[in-house]
């Protein structure tokens, strides 16, 4: 399923659909995997529902920033390593910027952004990622087998909240399928357009390990703070599972006790990146950019933003022909079945922690979490509308309380 015009397949297009995203998408990457889901599989039909969840399925497998890796994997598809590339500057750009002028002091004021609407960008999350479970429940959990498997795969999650555990589940539920479905000529998902071939997939999945590996023998070697800074990133993007909360502290380790960025400015970015659309590890550019030491600023910035995603571009082009090919095969499509019924309830599992209980406190907020959900479901309203309608909505309410 590829639908839309010239436009949409160049890597212009690509650039300004996701810079749209990168300017609304408020909540974090639970929140932006239902965007993704409206833009590209409801809206603009780029690919089908199935194909959608098993991207996503391949990004929760890999370490890094999943919902810029599943973006990532979508310019691919769209428009080749250009659109990979304009993907991921569309969404990363509006916050990186906000974020670097921020270090740099352009933005002092920030403690003027009125905290109603942050929660209302909060509330408007629980809307847009219910939405989302709904969604690939109806498709990917269509029976009671995989609909048990869905709720067992939340409980999972929510008894044991860590990283790994939502490894092993899809790990179970892959098992479990391979078990208990026979795919049938009507499970046969369409094919990914892609241009990546597998001989070039194992180029770019050496090129991730040999820089894992030599980078930091080689900032041993040569004493110059670029390269300790790209090791230092590179290494973050590397081995982070499960988003830019989890890389906090990693990038903790790295960048205070090397002097390079005090605590007190570390946490005050910190602190910033959350009211800022787009995906967590932009926080890379903000700490690049609050350097002691050159590189800082604008370069300095941009260094560490490079390095921290260069992972994620490696694996997703390294893996995705891979993905491509064995996700077609009938043993693969079982496991997938259960693996897609278990990306819904850990998708269902966030939608109550963190996304719910970090935002619904009070009668207020559900009434305008539900009144989110209504214009995305049944009045269709464009998602950029409903964000700026819910931040708004949290402004007022916090001016009448």
């Amino acid at each position: 399923m590829t639908s839309g015009t010239a436009t949409d397949r160049s890597a212009w297009g690509v650039f300004l659909v996701f810079l749209r995203l990168g300017l609304t998408s408020f909540g974090g990457p639970v929140a932006h995997l239902g965007y993704f889901r409206t833009e590209f599989v409801e809206r603009r039909r780029w690919l089908s529902e199935r194909s959608y969840a098993d991207i996503v399925a391949l990004a929760q497998f890999l370490p890094g920033p999943a919902s810029s890796q599943v973006g990532m994997a979508l310019g691919l598809t769209r428009g080749g390593y250009a659109g990979a590339f304009a993907a991921w500057v569309g969404f990363t750009l509006p916050s990186a910027i906000a974020l670097i002028l921020f270090a740099l002091g352009v933005a002092r004021h920030g403690d003027m952004i009125s905290t109603g609407a942050l929660h209302g960008l909060k509330v408007v999350a629980v809307a847009v990622v219910a939405q989302a479970v709904w969604g690939m429940a109806r498709h990917l959990c269509p029976d009671a087998t995989r609909r048990v498997m869905m709720v067992l795969a939340a409980a999972g999650v929510l008894l044991l909240p860590t990283v790994w555990a939502q490894v092993g589940v899809i790990m179970v539920a892959g098992a479990a399928g391979l078990i208990l479905f026979q795919p049938t000529a009507a499970t046969t998902t369409d094919a990914l357009p892609l241009t990546v071939r597998r001989r070039t997939g194992l180029f770019w999945l050496a090129l991730f390990v040999i820089l894992l590996v030599g980078l930091p023998l080689l900032a041993q070697a040569v004493p110059d703070a670029t390269l300790a800074r790209v090791d230092a990133f590179y290494r973050a993007g590397s081995l982070v599972f499960g988003g830019g909360h989890v890389v906090l502290p990693l990038l903790q380790a790295e960048v205070v006790p090397n002097g390079w960025v005090d605590n007190d400015t570390f946490l005050a970015g910190y602190g910033a990146t959350q009211a800022v659309p787009g995906p967590l590890f932009t926080f890379a550019a903000f700490l690049g950019a609050s350097m002691s030491t050159a590189p800082s600023g604008w370069v300095g910035g941009l260094v560490a933003l490079l390095a921290v995603f260069a992972p994620s571009f490696l694996l997703i082009a390294g893996a995705l022909p891979f993905w491509e090919r064995l996700r077609v095969l009938p043993k693969a499509q079982a496991a997938l079945m259960g693996v897609n019924a278990a990306v819904v309830g850990i998708l269902l599992a966030a939608l109550y922690d963190p996304v719910w209980s970090s935002a619904i406190h009070s009668i207020a907020d559900l009434g305008l979490a539900l009144l989110a959900l209504m214009a995305l479901m049944r009045w269709k309203l464009p998602p950029w509308a409903v964000v700026l309608g819910c931040a708004l909505a949290g402004w007022a309410l916090s001016r009448l309380g």
